[in-house]
Parts: C-alpha cells; structure tokens; sequence
C-alpha cells in the first residue's frame, strides 16, 4: 500500500521534537491590518476552537492552556499544518490525561473553501505518564517531558507531512505507524518499557481504532465535520504481528484490544494481546 510506504518513509529517521519545544499559551496573537479573509479565516478558526473546547469540556476538565510553539515549526522547515498554529490540549479525565492536537482541523491560511483544514485532530489518552511529567492542575509545560506527547508530536509531524488522514481511515478502518530511533528519543527512551520497543529499536500505534468511549466525530464545526482520531500505542509483539500480517493482522489487533477491555486507551502496564 503506497500510502503505509509514504507514512513509514517519513519516520525513517530519529524520533526528536522540534528545535523550539512547546510551552504554554493562552491567547492567539493578532495580525496587524488583516485583509478580510484573514479576519473571516480567523472568524472560522476561533469558531472551530470554541467547537472543540465544547467537545472536550463534555469528555474531561479541561485545561486553559495550550502547549505551543513561540516560532510555527512550518516557518522553519517543519511540516505544514493548514495553520501557522501547531498546539496540543491538555484535558484531565479522572486518572487518565488526554493530549491532543490542536490546528489539523484549522482553516487553511492560504485557500478559501477548503473546509476545516485536515479535518481531523489526534489524541492519545493514558495513565501512566510519570509523576515528574504530570503538571497539576493549571500547569501544562510539565507534560512535554512526556512519553506521550513525544509520541504525540511525532505523529502528528507524520500525519501533516502526509496531508491528513481522513481518506485513508475511511478506506482501511485503521492505520499502524511505527516510529524507528526510540533509543535517540528525549524520553520515550527512558518511560517505556522494553516490552514496546521492538529489537530493531522501534515501537507502534494503532490511528483510528480501537474507537474512544466518547464521541470522536465533531459535525458542527464552522465549516466541515472534523474526526478525533485515537493514537494506541500498541507492544512490540502487536507491531511484529502487523508487520507480518499486513491488514488482517491489524483488524484482528484492534478486535483483540476491544475484547481484552484495551480498547483506545495506551497502558504501559498492559500485556500483549498476541
């Protein structure tokens, strides 16, 4: 399948952040004269983030800060997301934490009616991200010492360089990712357990599926409908099983989680389910 070749051949190297690590923001900055397209781009824009705060306030505590970027990695050689703002949310579900994209679905800064830019944003739920990496309540820098927002990120710079996603989880149901260098990582080298990286140093998810306990499907959004897709981290033996099956492998993989009480949740405490 071309499109698992394009995806994979863009993680061939390493798994490091960005240059500029994210921090915390709150409040956009505007431009200076805005043309009126700027100004309806970010009419729609704050619309679809008002959608998706709605969304997520219904699935957890939210927090009020963003992480971002001081520079947009798109101006300094990074993938292009539909916006300048590349941002992950922070929402607090019980003993879980949930990061997620934030501007995949943003309206596209250089096109008119293109919809909501990828139509998609993505989001890993877990448990397990270490103490030292678990700000408390209103702090979000914290995270990015995570495991997981390392994991995010670079998923995320995969699913940008590839244009989204959307058309490709209609068409399979689910997509597997792996990302090679886990030992040139910043902390996935040092949070996971060895049980997810497999011998040639690399560790998987699952995109799409298993599906999340709550609505992943935002069909109010300003101007197209936008889906959350569910990032699962998935063992070494899950990653070698789909490696050889290919599609089958992967469907029974995501049957196997949902049966085993998995389902979109990363565990690092979880055994294989094959």
């Amino acid at each position: 399948m071309n499109f698992f070749k394009k995806l994979l051949g863009s993680l061939k190297g390493p798994a490091t952040p960005d240059a500029q690590p994210p921090h915390a923001f709150s409040e956009p900055v505007a431009a200076d004269n805005p043309t009126a397209f700027e100004v309806a781009n970010e009419a729609a824009r704050q619309a679809s983030e008002a959608c998706l705060d709605r969304h997520w306030r219904a699935v957890g505590t939210v927090e009020q800060d963003v992480l971002a970027y001081f520079i947009s990695p798109s101006l300094s050689g990074g993938p292009y997301w539909p916006s300048t703002r590349q941002a992950y949310r922070v929402v607090r579900r019980g003993d879980s934490i949930i990061l997620a994209t934030e501007g995949l679905s943003d309206p596209f800064d250089d096109a008119e009616g293109m919809g909501n830019g990828f139509e998609m944003e993505l989001f890993i739920e877990t448990a397990d991200i270490p103490v030292h990496a678990r700000g408390p309540v209103g702090e979000v820098n914290p995270f990015q010492r995570s495991w997981a927002f390392e994991l995010l990120e670079h998923v995320a710079k995969t699913v940008a360089d590839a244009g989204g996603i959307t058309h490709q989880l209609e068409q399979y149901g689910a997509l597997s990712l792996e990302c090679p260098g886990v030992s040139q990582s910043h902390h996935m080298k040092d949070q996971l357990p060895q049980h997810f990286i497999t011998a040639d140093d690399s560790t998987g998810v699952l995109l799409g599926a298993p599906e999340a306990d709550f609505p992943t499907r935002l069909d109010d959004m300003p101007l197209s409908p936008v889906s959350l897709v569910p990032v699962v981290l998935i063992t070494a033996s899950e990653l070698e099983y789909v490696r050889a099956g290919g599609r089958a492998a992967r469907e029974d993989l995501v049957i196997r989680l949902k049966a085993a009480g998995v389902g979109h949740m990363s565990s690092l405490q979880r055994a294989s389910v094959v």
